[in-house]
């Protein structure tokens, strides 16, 4: 058995907003990565448009055969052309405007309601929702009790974690979340900081079906092709 791997696309629209330019193509980029074996093509449209442009968005939606996971913020503009254009899963995400990445869970315990209202709206379109969280109880508690299907738990603490004792207790943290999520009946996924690295710990917890990585493959990538990136990873998600 192995892990279901989500491949975000984003830096490769990082890099071509550099010049402003046409290349390197995300479009391009997709197709590479579904061949070497992604079963999902993430990317993120944020409210500033540093990287994935609404463009790229629409020509994904029609062009990807796997499955399409847009990651976004509780933004009206972005739930209207989320609404529109019907990814398979939206992926909501705290989301600030001077922010490197993406720097924590949301907190669904806070915004249950406006959260709760979005995820309805969104499975009226027959729209998947799934809320990136840190892996806390309340939080996890919150997600299920608004309607979502899916958590990613953020393993953005155990990536950075600068010693032994807390890869320990990060990864205690994410066992626990995972197996209270399952509990509750959602899908659960990981991600953000994951790399061929530390993966290997978060394949063993049995609860978790899938991971997100985007900034580690597409790195790879630069001195081993994409492909090789992708299938690379792949072969580290086998249990």
């Amino acid at each position: 058995m192995e892990l279901r791997l989500g491949v975000n696309i984003d830096h490769v629209a990082t890099l071509r907003e550099a010049r402003k330019g046409r290349e390197p193509d995300p479009l391009y980029a997709a197709h590479i990565a579904e061949l070497a074996g992604a079963d999902q093509i993430t990317i993120h449209l944020r409210e500033d448009r540093r990287h994935i442009q609404d463009r790229d968005l629409r020509i994904l939606r029609e062009t990807v055969f796997t499955k399409l996971n847009l990651e976004m913020g509780l933004v009206p503009s972005i739930i209207k052309i989320a609404l529109d254009v019907k990814p398979d899963t939206v992926t909501l995400v705290p989301e600030r405007r001077r922010e490197i990445t993406t720097e924590g869970g949301l907190n669904v315990a806070a915004r249950k309601r406006p959260i709760a209202n979005a995820i309805k709206r969104f499975h009226a379109r027959r729209i998947k929702v799934s809320l990136f969280i840190d892996p806390d109880p309340e939080h996890i508690e919150a997600s299920s009790d608004a309607g979502a299907e899916i958590v990613e738990l953020h393993t953005g603490a155990y990536a950075n974690a600068g010693s032994d004792r807390a890869v320990k207790r990060e990864l205690d943290r994410l066992r626990k979340g995972a197996e209270l999520a399952a509990g509750r009946g959602l899908v659960v996924v990981a991600g953000h900081g994951l790399n061929y690295h530390n993966i290997g710990p978060i394949v063993e917890i049995p609860q978790i079906e899938e991971v997100n990585i985007g900034h580690s493959i597409i790195s790879r990538a630069v001195f081993t092709g994409l492909e090789t990136a992708v299938r690379d990873m792949k072969n580290l998600l086998v249990r």
